[in-house]
This record gives structure tokens, sequence and C-alpha cells, in this order.
């Protein structure tokens, strides 16, 4: 007789305890870009809403940045750093493919045996993270999970391209997730397009740094930098990624109307209010504008912008937020979830 497996169970529902961010020292004008393209402050506040971004320094490294955002969020939801049992850190700067970060991160905050991993999901890598620690904790794999994004993007940014010099930055954000009686965090609504994998991507591979031309000696390639077709990218997010916050929010058996609060990807103004106009917000909604001081962080976008609105006094606990993530890949992600 075939032996029957036993199967973990969790708590009924999970949510977000608490919320923290950290953003470089180092601000970066849109003056300063300018010196280093032909470009100006009303040109790029038109093409993309920001006017200033964060650019981190030597010593504010993906962990230490990390670690910083994450000690915020443990304090916030108000738990001992020893009960997390699981960190999730979704980042596409972490410049060594192995060890993951997240078991230095997890050792330097005192989460002592905690499973630990990364995720490469580029701008979606927050609601990624918060899509799986919701699974963890409803089957009962983990009890508290940190999930963290952090990037270093300037250190892949060609400071010398008119078309994405200005969009990128550095900056963590944290989320601590645990149990539940009530629902906190709706159905995951995510995907990718694969086919459109080339909108958004790496100018060549790390493996390419170590290639010479036999004949001359000279490196085949430059620093790996991010290249966008900032056009097609824009049409995708405005329009298809709209469609899938719209799912997003009826699978969490709302409506619009019952939203508090829109926090999308901050990757550009302009996709962030033709998004809002398709899924037809009201007034009564707040929406994440935080792409105006803080310029494009990937996975650490949606938790920085977060933290600002309630620091802002913008949001309250308990008000219900839809976070909606998009990106290289091209892939998505969102969920409703209730604010802490």
């Amino acid at each position: 007789m075939t032996a029957t497996l036993q199967s973990s169970t969790g708590a009924a529902h999970s949510r977000l305890l608490g919320i923290g961010g950290y953003r470089p020292e180092r601000v970066v004008t849109n003056e300063e870009i300018c010196t280093r393209i032909d470009s100006t402050d009303e040109w790029i506040r038109t093409r993309s809403g920001i006017g200033e971004r964060r650019w981190a320094g030597p010593h504010e490294t993906i962990q230490m940045m990390a670690v910083s955002a994450a000690r915020k969020a443990i304090d916030r939801a108000g738990i001992d750093p020893a009960q997390i049992d699981c960190v999730i850190i979704s980042t596409v700067t972490h410049l060594h493919q192995t060890p993951a970060i997240a078991t230095r991160i997890a050792a330097e905050l005192g989460a002592t045996g905690a499973a630990a991993f990364d995720i490469s999901a580029a701008c979606a890598g927050f609601c990624y993270a918060t899509a799986l620690a919701d699974s963890m904790i409803r089957t009962g794999t983990a009890t508290t999970v940190l999930a963290v994004g952090v990037e270093r993007l300037s250190q892949i940014t060609d400071t010398s391209d008119r078309s994405t010099a200005f969009l990128f930055a550095d900056g963590a954000g944290a989320a601590v997730i645990g149990p539940s009686d009530t629902p906190g965090i709706g159905p995951v609504v995510w995907g990718s397009d694969g086919d459109k994998a080339d909108l958004i991507t790496q100018s060549a591979g790390w493996d390419e740094l170590a290639r010479r031309d036999d004949a001359d000696g000279v490196a085949g390639v430059s620093w790996p930098t991010l290249q966008m077709d900032g056009r097609s990218v824009f049409k995708w997010a405005s329009y298809t990624v709209a469609e899938v916050a719209r799912t997003a929010i009826e699978r969490a058996g709302i409506t619009p109307a019952d939203l508090d609060v829109f926090v999308p990807h901050q990757a550009n103004l302009r996709i962030i209010e033709a998004m809002a106009r398709t899924l037809e917000l009201g007034d009564h909604v707040v929406i994440a504008r935080d792409i105006e001081r803080q310029g494009n962080t990937s996975a650490a976008s949606i938790p920085l912008a977060l933290e600002a609105l309630a620091e802002q006094g913008a949001t309250r606990p308990g008000q219900l937020a839809l976070m909606i993530g998009f990106g290289a890949g091209l892939v998505h992600a969102g969920q409703v979830v209730v604010l802490p």
C-alpha cells in the first residue's frame, strides 16, 4: 500500500504588517543629468515626470540599503527579527551570481536559520515577492516573511544615453508579511510576455566582459548597461498592464470605486496617469507619484512609494491599495492589499 503524504497548512490569510524604505543620500538633479546628455530639465520632466533621483554612494551597497529598509519595516511591524522565517530579495543589480544576497541580509538582520533566496522579476519583483509570501504563509511553509525590493541601477546605467540616462535610480523598500484572521492580500495576477523581452534588456551578458579580441587584445564590449525601447514599453504598460490591474481588482472581489490607493511601479508619470485613466479611478483615489523625486528604482519603487504616502499622511492603515508592477521580461504582477 502506498503511503499518503501529509501536506502543511498555515494561516487562513496574510497581510502586510509593516513597510520600510531606504533612499540613498545623494540627490541627482535633472541639471546634473544634463551635463552628460543633450537635454533640459523641462524635457525630462515632460517625458518622464522626474525632477530628481537618488544614486547610491560606495558605502550604500545592495546589502546595506536592504538591511536599512528591512529594519524600518520590522520595527513598524512590531516583531522581533528572529520571528522572520523567510527572506525574499528581489533585485537585478546584485552582481554576484552566488551566493544569494538574501542569505547575508537575513544573517545581518538576525533572522537566524530563515529560508533566504533572491528572485529576478525586474520591476514586478516586489509584487512577485508579496505573492510568494502570501502563498507560503497560507500553506504553512512560513509564518513571517520579509520581502525586499532593492536596486542599484545607477551602476548599470549609461549616463551618456539620452533615452535612459535620466530614468534609473537606487533604493530599497521592504515589507514584513504575516498571518491574518481576515484577507489582507488579494489574489495575484501575474504573467510574462517573452516575445517582447528585447524591449528592456542588458546591453551584454556579464560573461562578455571577459572576452578579448584575439587580433588586437582590445576588450570586446564595455560594461553592460540597460537599454529600453521606451515608446513600445509605454504602449504596453498603458494598455496591457492596465487590463492586468483591472483583473486584479476583479479577482479581489471589489470594484475600482472601492479602491483607496493606487501604487503602480514608478516607471514614468505619463504611464501612471494613463493607467489611472484607463481604470477610471475616482478623484478620491490617492495615486503614488514618487517617480517625481525618486526616479525609477525597479523592484524598490512600489514599497518606497507606499512608505512615502504613509509618511506624508496621504494614506492610513486599513485602506485598500492596488499594487501593480511591470518591467523587463516583459513581466507583470499585481494584487490588492490592505495597508498596514
